[in-house]
């Protein structure tokens, strides 16, 4: 047991001389011990500082190419293809408006004047937030060219969290397999549809989409469901007016 002995304290018996001494050694043992670790340290360090200053430099090189990477290739890519993408956007645009709609389509995705359209975009910028979005305009010029197989492959590589593409995009795709006769493929979409934002346009929509497809797939009761919740929730909607009739054909089947 230790105790506690004051400055300038000197052993008496032998017992006490053997106790300092014990203690004395005790102490210069750890010192030692510690020595020998940082020495040991220190020459491993010594040795692979190489392998060290290698790995810091690889990490170092890393982070700078990301860096680098986004700011000297990412962005710059990113606004050419937004750049290019202006004419094939416009296209699509005045298709939609109705003005000769067939070839200004075809003319949205090939291209014309020079400009890239929505499939050179997807081919030359693979992967960049511009080639994400041309296959969502490229999905839905095949679905109004009648083009469904390229429409539900277009449409279905586009991904985003946008409230009203990402519910269009998945109801398109749902348009698309209506069309090739796919219906439970298309009840599916219409349901992920629906569901992917809450919004008194796309929701009401493709709840009555689903439930026209799940009519006539003969699932009645899931068809009342949608149809009551477009009365329900969507009172103001188009679709509101319009699901009375259904409702009755719905329950009068169940």
């Amino acid at each position: 047991m230790a105790t506690y002995k004051k400055r300038g304290y000197k052993p008496k018996t032998v017992k006490e001389k053997e106790e300092v001494f014990e203690e004395e050694s005790t102490t210069a043992e750890v010192f030692n011990t510690l020595d020998e670790g940082a020495s040991k340290t220190e020459e491993w360090a010594v040795k692979n500082q190489k392998y060290i200053l290698g790995l810091v430099g690889a990490v170092a090189l890393i982070v700078l190419g990301y860096l680098g990477y986004n700011k000297l290739v990412a962005e710059p890519q990113q606004k050419d293809a937004m750049n290019e993408m202006y004419t094939a956007k416009k296209y699509f645009d005045d298709a939609v408006s109705g003005i000769s709609s067939d070839s200004l389509y075809r003319m949205s995705l090939d291209g014309g004047e020079g400009k890239y359209g929505m499939l050179d975009i997807i081919s030359e910028y693979g992967g960049s937030p511009a080639a994400n979005l041309a296959n969502y305009y490229a999905g839905m010029a095949y679905l109004n060219l009648k083009d469904y197989q390229n429409a539900v492959e277009h449409l279905g590589n586009f991904s985003s969290d946008d409230k009203m593409l990402n519910p269009i995009a998945k109801g398109g795709i749902g348009d698309a397999f209506v069309q090739l006769d796919q219906k439970s493929d298309a009840l599916g979409y219409y349901e992920k549809a629906f569901k992917a934002n809450v919004n008194s346009f796309t929701t009401p929509l493709y709840l009555m989409k689903a439930a026209r497809v799940a009519m006539d797939l003969g699932e009645n009761a899931k068809a009342l469901e949608y149809l009551k919740r477009i009365k329900s929730e969507f009172s103001a909607s188009t679709e509101a007016k319009n699901a009375d009739v259904l409702i009755g054909k719905a329950e009068a089947s169940l």
